[in-house]
């Protein structure tokens, strides 16, 4: 018999006008903080509102649910685990958006499990958006230039220079939505990659499609563990959902299309630094030479005959990767018309994985020395270049 969920429910909790989840994976040391965190903010700001907390687990083997169900809370909370075995992102948010839909919550809620500088204000104002009337809420951060270097220079351009939508954080752990979309999101086909860390930027991605009403809050500072020693999964993972969702909704890019830009409805007073991630560009730039050549022999006959000439010069002949932010939207644009018209879709997107370890390189080299506002002036100038340059898609499409 296959083994299934399991479910916790100490105060047999059946219906909640808000609900909060607390996706997880061996997060003991960090879930407790967060918890209270939730709590404190759903009394404050919601005191008269049924709500619950669920923490949304991986059957972590360091006891995540029992730190979570143990840690004090005025409001009641429910553990919900995927089987022994089964991890990944993605099947912790299915659980949860049954759970929500189940519960018949109005506001639904996400906050990453290993937030170090989480303040009850978040939840006013991510629950606060949707009972304004949105259905979907992503956050703006303020992060180190070294964190979120996928959102950066993949996702943030992409959804900004192909769909038209300046949604700064789509791949972000802190989101609110309402139930429509929970229900729209569950209806969608669920692959292996949006199980894992490909659920984000599905969630994002669906939420523009669905043409569900959207919106921004402020959320200050976001601190947190670290990425960077799970990038190489997350990169197969987030883009190739990514990739997959956009070759297969032409319709929503294939043409010319509006700018968006999203109301901020909320903003928090959180003005905490941010600590500083400190990278080696040159660890990334010997990562993105010892990788390409495993990749691009699968790929060569496809890529352009001027791409081509460059990349072989950068890394056969000078190894030095000069990767720009105007050649970094061509190579994106170059690999997505790749991965649309043939059958080595994995090692596209590999391909892609080492042009994006080298251009981390030299985008950590440009910015050094640069303030938060310089740094993020950069990327948001970076997003245009690929508004501008979706038409060289767009032509390589017409050959």
């Amino acid at each position: 018999m296959e083994n299934k969920k399991t479910e916790i429910n100490p105060d047999r909790i059946k219906k909640a006008r808000i609900v909060v989840g607390i996706p997880s994976y061996n997060e003991a040391d960090t879930i407790a903080k967060v918890v209270r965190k939730v709590d404190e903010g759903l009394a404050k700001n919601y005191p008269n509102y049924s709500a619950v907390i669920i923490n949304s687990d991986n059957n972590s083997p360091d006891e995540t649910g029992r730190v979570f169900l143990n840690t004090k809370t005025r409001t009641p909370k429910i553990y919900i685990s995927t089987p022994p075995g089964v991890t990944g992102k993605g099947n912790n948010l299915r659980n949860f958006l049954q759970a929500a839909c189940s519960l018949k919550a109005e506001s639904c809620l996400l906050v990453d499990s290993d937030l170090k500088n989480i303040k009850g204000g978040w939840i006013k104002c991510l629950a606060g958006s949707i009972f304004k009337g949105y259905d979907y809420t992503v956050p703006v951060y303020y992060r180190d230039k070294n964190d979120g270097s996928i959102t950066n220079h993949i996702c943030f351009p992409l959804i900004y220079g192909l769909l038209g939508y300046n949604i700064r954080q789509p791949i972000s752990g802190e989101v609110a939505f309402s139930r429509k979309v929970a229900q729209h999101l569950l209806k969608q086909e669920w692959t292996e990659e949006i199980k894992r860390f490909g659920i984000d930027i599905f969630m994002s991605f669906n939420a523009v499609k669905g043409g569900f009403k959207l919106c921004r809050v402020n959320l200050g500072a976001k601190i947190h563990n670290a990425s960077a020693p799970k990038l190489d999964d997350m990169f197969l993972e987030v883009v190739g959902t990514f990739f997959k969702l956009l070759s297969e909704n032409e319709n929503l890019w294939h043409r010319e299309v509006s700018f968006h830009g999203l109301p901020l409805v909320y903003r928090s007073e959180d003005r905490k630094k941010y600590p500083e991630i400190e990278i080696n560009p040159r660890e990334f730039e010997r990562k993105a030479l010892a990788e390409f050549p495993l990749y691009y022999p699968k790929i060569k006959k496809h890529i352009s005959s001027e791409i081509r000439q460059l990349l072989e010069r950068m890394f056969f002949q000078e190894k030095s990767l000069d990767i720009d932010s105007s050649f970094w939207s061509q190579l994106v644009y170059e690999m997505f018309y790749i991965y649309c018209n043939n059958s080595n879709r994995t090692e596209t997107i590999k391909l892609l994985r080492a042009l994006y370890f080298g251009r981390i390189a030299m985008f950590n080299k440009k910015v050094a020395g640069l303030n938060r506002r310089e740094v993020e002036h950069v990327i948001q100038r970076q997003a245009q270049k690929f508004y501008r340059r979706r038409r060289y898609l767009l032509s390589l499409l017409k050959k």
